[in-house]
């Protein structure tokens, strides 16, 4: 039986993954995780040289391999599983398994003390995995659930939802942290990152527990049948015969291109902000978490301003408006000398955060074959190009501090990838984006 598009109750469940999920980017990769790691990570001198599989590293670079690792790992697994998903028809099951994995390892951060660094390290780069590895799948459900005139109307909307569940329970964490009293703890139990611990069991709870209402609504798995090793090898026919497919839509070939220029760029921005207003402006941690939020709070407004733009000039004009405003955050970030200028930047970026984002994934989605069974598959390609960008991204921007010195000469970089993007873009017609 054919799915019913445009169901309401599905579209407002399938927005509820990214409440589900979001919570582990903004507590997990943004805030309080990354300064308990910090905090904890350290020898028996507090220094910050560890013991990591035998070895004895910089905490900083077991944290920033971590990322790089686990990402290099979705970079190879995505395309893989998604096929093995469409053919095998178990799209939802493969979102189960990723959701749980990251989960149930944010959990796992309960235990994470000095004592047990390696298996706290291992947990994290398993909760990247599981994040990232569901949230290909959950993408893929959009063209699914609502015909093409509404895809950037409800990726906007999963957005911000999104943005509202996270800061909603990093409020409530960081009020866990800040005044232990009010839920009958001390500031002994906070002091001694006890209260830290108990945010990460939340994460993993809220993240499990809100997921049930897509599992509940999307649409099932169409096959049943228990696996079979010939999954794999027809999940690698799926995969070429999607990338044959690819090749022959020159508008899908140019917009992945032109996204993973751009992409470097808003990547890139959102993981090393906190590193240069820490480093280039010494603003304090308080400071950089009311940043964080402020960028959430303003995110949420400016996913539906550009579905706004597409929906009045089409979607690569509004995207071009999108970078363009994007291109003026590296600039301001050059000549950024005071905290204040550094909050009105944060403003900016808050403001074209969401609505890029969005506005990416549902131009994308409009550009996949209508109404094709193998739309894992797809969106997998979008995954591994955003994968690949950021790992790219960063990698120039340290590259470019340690041979220049200079931070602020890594930012002049990526304004060069929001031109290239911007250019890049124009060779796609708005207008004929549909067909």
């Amino acid at each position: 039986m054919e799915f019913l598009k445009n169901q309401k109750k599905v579209i407002r469940a399938w927005c509820m993954y990214d409440w589900a999920n979001s919570v582990h980017n903004l507590v997990i990769t943004s805030v309080i995780f990354p300064i308990y790691y910090h905090a904890t990570a350290v020898n028996k001198d507090g220094g910050d040289m560890i013991q990591f599989m035998g070895f004895e590293v910089n905490n900083d670079v077991v944290y920033s391999y971590t990322l790089s690792i686990a990402t290099l790992i979705l970079v190879i697994l995505s395309p893989i599983l998604t096929s093995i998903a469409d053919y095998s028809g178990r799209r939802k099951f493969f979102m189960k398994f990723f959701c749980y994995l990251g989960a149930a390892s944010c959990a796992y951060f309960y235990f994470f003390t000095k004592d047990n660094i390696t298996a706290a390290v291992i947990a994290f780069g398993l909760s990247l995995i599981g994040w990232g590895g569901s949230v290909v799948f959950y993408n893929s459900f959009l063209p699914d659930i609502v015909t093409e005139d509404r895809f950037d109307k409800v990726s906007a909307q999963g957005f911000s939802y999104g943005y509202v569940g996270s800061v909603l329970l990093l409020l409530f964490n960081l009020a866990l942290i800040m005044k232990p009293d009010i839920f009958g703890l001390t500031q002994a139990d906070s002091d001694s990152g006890l209260t830290s611990r108990i945010a990460f069991i939340t994460v993993g709870i809220w993240w499990a527990l809100f997921a049930q209402i897509p599992f509940y609504y999307l649409p099932k798995d169409q096959r049943t049948n228990k696996f079979k090793m010939s999954w794999i090898t027809s999940g690698f026919s799926e995969l070429r015969k999607v990338f044959n497919e690819m090749r022959t839509k020159p508008l899908l070939k140019r917009f992945l291109a032109a996204f993973f220029v751009y992409d470097m760029g808003v990547m890139t921005v959102i993981y090393v902000a906190a590193l240069f207003a820490d480093k280039e402006l010494h603003i304090p941690t308080q400071g950089l978490i009311i940043t964080i939020l402020l960028i959430q709070l303003v995110a949420i407004p400016g996913s539906y301003l550009a579905s706004f733009f597409s929906k009045k000039y089409g979607n690569t004009i509004a995207l071009r408006i999108e970078i363009a405003i994007w291109a003026t955050v590296p600039l301001a970030a050059y000549f950024c000398t005071t905290a204040e200028q550094f909050y009105v930047i944060a403003a900016v970026v808050g403001l074209v955060m969401g609505g890029i984002q969005s506005l990416s994934r549902s131009t994308y989605a409009k550009l996949i074959p209508e109404d094709t069974p193998d739309t894992a598959s797809y969106f997998s390609f979008y995954d591994v190009c955003e994968r690949l960008a950021t790992a790219l991204g960063t990698f120039l921007f340290g590259f470019i501090i340690q041979q220049s010195g200079s931070m602020r000469n890594s930012v002049l970089m990526i304004l060069v990838l929001f031109v290239i993007g911007f250019i890049l873009l124009i060779r796609i017609p708005s207008k004929q984006i549909y067909d």
